[in-house]
């Protein structure tokens, strides 16, 4: 699995980690069952700490799209289907849309409540 990170970006490294894990589930390339390199290999290959490859594979194992099992590594989880991936790419992409613009979260919550015909 090729990774990219942007070390100049304002985006955190973890975030990173996480969106680009995300875009190989979108694509295809990694599929239910597949394991993810281990975290210490991959920051070493991208030039990261260790702590943070396994921030940004702690947060997609929250989101529900992988599973961390101890001596196995990093497992993409049955219930993470590619929907699952995109839906919360899209949402931490109008997170921080909200954010760069200046709106607070609470208006941003609101404003997905809304969209879910909730008030």
């Amino acid at each position: 699995m090729l990774m990219e990170i942007d070390t100049g970006s304002t985006q955190p490294l973890a975030d990173q980690v996480a969106a680009a894990v995300r875009r190989s589930m979108l694509a295809g390339s990694l599929r239910v069952g597949d394991r993810l390199p281990a975290a210490r290999e991959l920051a070493r290959a991208l030039e990261i700490g260790l702590h943070t490859v396994l921030r940004g594979y702690q947060t997609l194992q929250a989101e529900g799209l992988i599973e961390l099992r101890r001596g196995r590594g990093a497992v993409v989880i049955a219930s993470a289907p590619q929907d699952r991936a995109t839906v919360v790419e899209q949402a931490r992409q109008l997170v921080t849309a909200a954010r760069r613009i200046g709106m607070p979260d609470t208006e941003t919550l609101s404003l997905v409540s809304t969209c879910m015909g909730r008030k």
